[in-house]
């Protein structure tokens, strides 16, 4: 008998912007799994701190930067933790209401060890992703690499300078086409879709000192052994509109979403659901979910209405980096009892 789960995100429309990204992560256990064998007497975590190349930003810019094989702990290690923050030139974290990191993607690849560094002469075949599928946890594990490959990590991010913007939060959500921004896209007359901005837009005007910024990124992790146990880890779309051609399944997510306009009942919360297969299943272990400021909570029920994981908003109250006023600083996570929580195969997950 299939088990299904229910998910909701639930996001309040007065102080939400229109495109906003919602997503729970999971990470399952194989289902093989023996937790008794598994207790490790004493924590080797080991932490390192990293920052990648600087790049300028002045009021009202915006960059998005890939950084190609950043500096990573080397060997076959777990990861346990990943934290980044954007610092200025003299190495002091920069609040979100100055500069705000609208994202930043770690990402694994294997690259062929003959690639030229030129970027005209690399090939497709040179380089490949190493997606969200099997022990992503996992790094540094040479079975696990091609013969003539070696493997890498990158960071993708996307940063906005709102120092002197009318109304910054709505600059941090704007909808745009994050990998490729326009030409002249800065104190222009027209928006991205080439429509008139309306009479009282407030540019120009600001003059602020351009700067020098780097992505300062935090690792933890330990040393791979025995105790170390593979996990797969999911990651759910409330926008994926689910199809089936036969016996495959094809989804359909989106990288951005807009929420339907309510009617003017500006304090009507939208909730946002999908119907998600799982084909493969195991012990749920770790729950979270990706969300933009105005987020209420994402919820993961069982079939039977009891609640499995609620990943709720942390908002910072200050003006220090980290605790931005009205800012989304955080999203909790849940750690349920190894064992406690199983997933069965061929499962359905309703977002």
């Amino acid at each position: 008998m299939i088990n299904p789960l229910s998910s909701s995100h639930m996001v309040n429309m007065e102080i939400i912007s229109n495109a906003m990204i919602l997503s729970f992560s999971i990470l399952l256990l194989l289902p093989s799994t023996s937790y008794s064998l598994y207790q490790k007497p004493e924590n080797h975590i080991k932490t390192d701190i990293f920052v990648t190349g600087s790049f300028e930003m002045g009021p009202g810019s915006i960059a998005t930067k890939t950084f190609e094989n950043i500096k990573f702990p080397k060997g076959h290690v777990g990861i346990k933790s990943f934290d980044a923050e954007l610092v200025d030139q003299e190495g002091n974290s920069i609040p979100s209401y100055e500069t705000y990191l609208h994202h930043w993607l770690a990402i694994k690849y294997h690259q062929n060890i003959t690639m030229s560094p030129n970027p005209k002469l690399r090939r497709p075949e040179n380089a490949f992703f190493q997606r969200n599928k099997g022990t992503c946890n996992e790094q540094g594990n040479p079975t696990k690499i091609k013969n003539g490959y070696e493997e890498k990590w990158l960071l993708n991010i996307m940063v906005i300078d709102t120092r002197g913007a009318q109304d910054k939060k709505a600059c941090t959500q704007c909808r745009c086409d994050h990998m490729n921004l326009p030409k002249d896209f800065y104190n222009v007359t027209r928006d991205i879709h080439n429509q008139k901005l309306t009479t009282n837009y407030k540019g120009e005007g600001f003059q602020g000192p351009r700067r020098m910024v780097s992505l300062r990124y935090k690792i933890s992790w330990v040393d791979w052994n025995i105790y170390q146990i593979p996990v797969k880890v999911y990651i759910l779309d409330s926008t994926d509109k689910v199809r089936s051609n036969d016996s495959k399944i094809l989804h359909d997510c989106l990288a951005e979403y807009t929420i339907p306009a309510t009617g003017g009942g500006g304090d009507s919360p939208h909730v946002q659901k999908a119907n998600i297969p799982m084909e493969k299943g195991g012990y749920l272990i770790y729950g979270t979910a990706h969300m933009h400021s105005g987020v209420v909570n994402a919820t993961l029920y069982g079939q039977d209405g009891r609640t499995l994981c609620t990943s709720t908003p942390k908002y910072g109250i200050g003006k220090e980096a980290g605790n931005e006023k009205g800012y989304l600083i955080g999203m909790s996570v849940c750690y349920p009892q190894p064992g406690s929580i199983k997933i069965h195969d061929v499962l359905y997950f309703i977002l």
